[in-house]
């Protein structure tokens, strides 16, 4: 099942689709098993999710680095915090595995500058890591070795030819405004994507996309990939530990969850609802778009959730890519008339 040709690669397989913004990008999230579990039986759980997405048309999987987060917040995390294998182990056992892309994401928080050219050189050359996510530290109290915009300089500069990603915070929008700014720094940065948190908070990507892309328009760039990220909820616990990780849950959403007979079903309902609102929201903007579909927990019922939602909101952005196909094709007609 390796993929031999895959593994000697020196190139990101993303970069091309990527930049075609008549079809989507569809991607399933994963985090790396704790490092208390023995490398065999990381095997076994790589194989069994591979064996849940066998029969989905995925362009890849994004691996997190999972950090402890405390300084974000003072609220005690829902679940403890446990460390987890290097992320990059885990993106090459599931390349390997799947013979697709890997996205890979690294926390530079504690990192050194040398440290993390060293961590770029291991990535490239032995875990045959092509395509990642920076993270920058959860909250400005922190004292930070690594800036993030000296963690993109450091890789910009890397002999390595990495596909560059970074993360777009609807919430943070909502409380200054300048996420859209953000985004667009990241880009002059050498960003080429982005990744968003969890949405459950609809107005709030719909307005941050919706001013990333008129400032792209004035300013004459283009706009960069979009990954929507979208995580069901089965449980209070579950999202408790949504909020914690600083996801914006308007109140009437939540109390539709938790007083929901089914609440997996009705967090996977409004997920789709709220991913067809903002897609008419930005229909006219020519906003290169993709998903990136998760579970945040290891609850089975999530995580077969999470594939059925995979479906359902993969069914909805072709759809929406298919209509727009349309109106720019009636667009180029009536122009050439």
């Amino acid at each position: 099942m390796v993929n031999q040709a895959l593994t000697t690669q020196t190139e990101s397989e993303l970069r091309v689709r990527y930049n075609d913004i008549t079809r989507g990008v569809y991607f399933i999230g994963t985090t790396p098993p704790k490092t208390s579990t023995p490398l065999d039986e990381v095997e076994g759980i790589a194989d069994r999710l591979v064996n849940r997405i066998k029969d989905l048309a995925i362009d890849g999987l994004i691996v997190y680095d999972i950090q402890d987060e405390v300084s974000r917040t003072k609220k005690p995390r829902p679940f403890p915090f446990k460390s987890t294998h290097d992320p990059r182990y885990y993106s090459s056992l599931l390349n390997k595995k799947t013979g697709r892309p890997i996205i890979t994401y690294k926390s530079v928080v504690q990192s050194e500058t040398e440290a993390f050219d060293e961590w770029l050189n291991e990535a490239w050359h032995e875990y045959q890591v092509r395509d990642i996510v920076l993270v920058g530290s959860p909250s400005a109290k922190n004292e930070v070795s690594l800036p993030l915009s000296t963690a993109y300089q450091t890789l910009a500069e890397h002999q390595n030819n990495f596909f560059t990603g970074g993360i777009m915070i609807a919430e943070r929008h909502a409380k200054k405004g300048n996420e859209h700014a953000r985004l667009i720094e990241k880009y002059q940065q050498g960003c080429n994507f982005f990744i968003s948190q969890a949405i459950y908070d609809t107005q709030a990507t719909i307005d941050i996309l919706t001013r990333y892309a008129i400032e792209c328009k004035q300013d004459g760039i283009k706009p960069q990939r979009i990954l929507l990220t979208f995580s069901p909820c089965g449980s209070a616990k579950t999202l408790e530990f949504i909020e914690w990780l600083g996801v914006s849950v308007p109140e009437a959403t939540s109390l539709r969850i938790l007083n929901a007979t089914n609440p997996l079903h009705e967090s996977i309902k409004m997920c789709c609802n709220s991913l067809n609102q903002i897609l008419d929201a930005v229909v006219e903007y020519d906003l290169p778009l993709g998903l990136n579909i998760e579970s945040l927990t290891n609850r089975k019922e999530e995580i077969d959730g999470s594939i059925l939602l995979y479906k359902l909101l993969r069914a909805s952005m072709d759809s929406h890519l298919a209509k727009h196909e349309f109106r720019t094709l009636q667009r180029n007609t009536i122009a050439a008339q």
